[in-house]
């Protein structure tokens, strides 16, 4: 890269893309949420997180034998991170169909951020330090219960953003 190049993109803000989508008064209030909570997140753990998360909600919405525990796994690992709880609690009881889009939205915008990432640090540009939004490693306060079992309430079936 030339030098003039790296100085401009120098400490860049890998963050600058969930930044504007958080302020962007077109986005849905829940996508402005979740933009916030990944602000500062590890690239590659945001992404993974939220992957996962995705996939867990779209395994129960098309009915995929394992999906309920999945996510309860996810929601009561006390090995995990709140950030997915986050994510989760945000979107939740706002309609299935919304929650993916919303999440699919999310990994898209964080993958791109990891292609960014990824494409600096093979040319040896150094990015803006990322600000730990969490200041512990682990859960902080009560999880989720762990059965697979849990009620589906009428968000996973009667999708208001369906209506006409």
């Amino acid at each position: 890269m030339a030098d003039s190049a790296a100085r401009y993109l120098d400490h860049f803000d890998l963050d600058v893309t969930l930044r504007d989508a958080a302020l962007d008064e077109q986005n849905r209030p829940t996508r402005r949420m979740i933009a916030n909570a990944a602000i500062g997140m590890h690239v590659e753990d945001a992404f993974y997180s939220v992957r996962e998360l995705r996939e867990a909600v779209s395994w129960i919405h098309e009915g995929e034998q394992g999906g309920k525990r999945k996510l309860a796994s996810i929601l009561s690992n006390p090995a995990g991170d709140d950030f997915q709880r986050c994510i989760y609690f945000c979107l939740a009881g706002r309609g299935v169909v919304e929650m993916i889009d919303d999440l699919l939205w999310l990994e898209e915008l964080l993958e791109a951020r990891g292609r960014i990432a990824g494409k600096m640090h093979r040319r040896k540009v150094k990015a803006r330090a990322l600000v730990r939004p969490y200041v512990a490693d682990e859960p902080d306060g009560p999880v989720v219960s762990t059965s697979d079992d849990f009620q589906q309430g009428q968000s996973w079936w009667a999708d208001p953003g369906l209506r006409a």
